[in-house]
């Protein structure tokens, strides 16, 4: 697992800022973005073997960006987190190939498990 690569897109700084420190300690390579854009113009340079996104930005929200990743990279992972987590949009994502989804706040423990789990596919 070690140096394994995680894009993690969200509005909320703090929120990449954590998963970023805690994903490094367990020795994986972390890119935080603050919204889809610049993130997908990455994606196109590279590919990850996580993306975490949150489902509700302004611009591209996180159904484009699990749209895109998918396209580009049908094996990568996507993680979705939100803070508006209602049955409709959690039904949207997983029928778009969404490996997990979290309500913000989401425990980083869980997020890790998640990771983790998606990796050993």
């Amino acid at each position: 697992m070690q140096g394994q690569k995680i894009m993690v897109i969200d509005d909320e700084k703090i929120v990449g800022d954590m998963a970023k420190l805690a994903l490094e300690q367990d020795g994986f390579y972390v890119e935080t973005f603050l919204n889809g854009e610049p993130a997908l113009e990455r994606l196109k340079k590279e590919q990850f073997d996580v993306v975490v996104t949150d489902l509700k930005m302004k611009g591209i929200d996180g159904m484009e960006v699990l749209r895109t990743v998918k396209r580009l990279y049908p094996e990568t992972k996507v993680i979705m987190i939100t803070a508006f987590a209602n049955l409709d949009a959690a039904i949207e994502a997983l029928r778009g190939d969404v490996h997990d989804f979290f309500p913000k706040p989401v425990k980083i423990k869980e997020l890790k498990a998640s990771i983790q789990r998606a990796l050993e596919r």
